[in-house]
């Protein structure tokens, strides 16, 4: 192998290349995305290579880390809405810092602060946004909403990345996004994923082998998993079964069932309602008797203590929601479901599966 005595220019021409490529996936690349890429350059191209680095592609990670800051630099130059969210004049004076609060995507969104579409205004988009107010409160005009939503998914994404509003004023701002065939919706558009189909299937899909697994084990997770699995041997309905499925998860996964969802009689109804008002995420469920194998009384989601929605048909439905409005709206996942988060995530959604916790990484595996 040859290797080539690149001039400046000639290193310059292919890192803007490259820079440019890697900002079609992520304006925010990772120590391992650099890592990636300067491997893979030297693999199609060993000429390439450099003498005496790691093979052969430390230089060029190197210089790919300050082209792309020099790529981001040119880029907020011209106005991208996903730099200018970092630029020091977008941030309040406490974090006015290059390095604090940077709002990167984190759980592999391809959208994550769109620019506005050719042609457009903040004026129009918001004329659009106060149209689409009116709109919600008509009957039989879904396709009006779905036009106009996906017409102002720039600016609505620009409001909630960057100014952190609360789920109250988000549900005043943005009705529509709260209902299921837009949350479905607004999770495409940011990932480029299907939110429910997906979903399901994928337990469907992984339900024989997770439940083996869990199965198997014993102590606290034999133990918690007992009465749930009990319920999954005499049910048949598909809904009740992913709902088995995903306490199962949950307890395999070392985190509390009762965090995520929460459980209540009908005759406690006040009661939940006093508790879900301090609860900052949850899918809730009321029941007429104490009895998994009787349908729910009402299924809903709880966020920041509001509730968003309710009537959804099953739990594995809410949870779907659930894990789409955490994209929409831009939410951290709970700490104490972290592992449970992660997993519907890179395992079950196939969502950026790349880098896993070791925890989640074993699950994966097993599976």
């Amino acid at each position: 192998m040859t290797r080539l005595a690149l001039s400046s220019k000639m290193k310059s021409d292919i890192l803007e290349k490259v820079a440019e490529e890697i900002y079609k996936f992520k304006a925010y690349p990772t120590d391992s995305d650099f890592s990636d890429v300067s491997e893979a350059l030297i693999k199609k191209h060993p000429c390439l290579s450099e003498p005496g680095s790691y093979n052969g592609c430390y230089g060029w990670k190197q210089r790919l880390k300050t082209k792309m800051g020099n790529y981001r630099t040119q880029l907020k130059g011209i106005g991208c809405s996903e730099v200018l969210a970092n630029s020091l004049k977008s941030k309040p004076l406490d974090d006015a810092l290059s390095a604090k609060n940077v709002k990167r995507p984190r759980r592999g969104e391809a959208n994550h602060i769109p620019d506005f579409p050719v042609g457009e205004t903040l004026g129009k988009l918001e004329d659009e946004r106060l149209a689409l107010l009116n709109e919600v409160k008509k009957q039989n005009n879904r396709m009006v909403i779905k036009e106009k939503m996906a017409k102002t998914f720039s600016i609505r994404r620009q409001e909630i990345v960057e100014k952190e509003m609360g789920v109250e004023e988000l549900k005043e701002r943005w009705p529509a996004l709260f209902g299921v065939d837009e949350i479905n919706a607004e999770f495409l558009r940011i990932t480029t994923v299907p939110l429910q189909a997906r979903f399901l299937a994928s337990l469907d899909k992984h339900h024989s082998k997770l439940i083996e697994i869990i199965r198997k084990r014993g102590g606290t997770v034999r133990e918690k998993t007992r009465d749930i699995l009990k319920v999954l041997d005499q049910c048949l309905d598909v809904n009740l079964r992913r709902e088995c499925l995903l306490k199962c998860l949950i307890v395999y996964l070392g985190e509390n069932v009762d965090q995520l969802i929460k459980e209540y009689l009908v005759v406690q109804k006040d009661e939940a309602e006093s508790e879900l008002e301090r609860c900052t995420m949850a899918v809730f469920v009321l029941r007429e008797k104490d009895d998994l194998l009787q349908p729910p009384h009402e299924i809903g989601i709880v966020i920041e203590g509001v509730e968003v929605i309710n009537e959804l048909p099953s739990v594995s439905h809410a949870c779907a929601i659930l894990f789409g409005l955490i994209y929409a709206l831009n939410l951290s996942y709970p700490p104490e479901l972290k592992y449970t988060f992660e997993s519907l995530q890179k395992v079950f959604m196939e969502v950026e599966p790349k880098k896993m916790s070791r925890r989640v990484c074993s699950l994966s595996v097993k599976l």
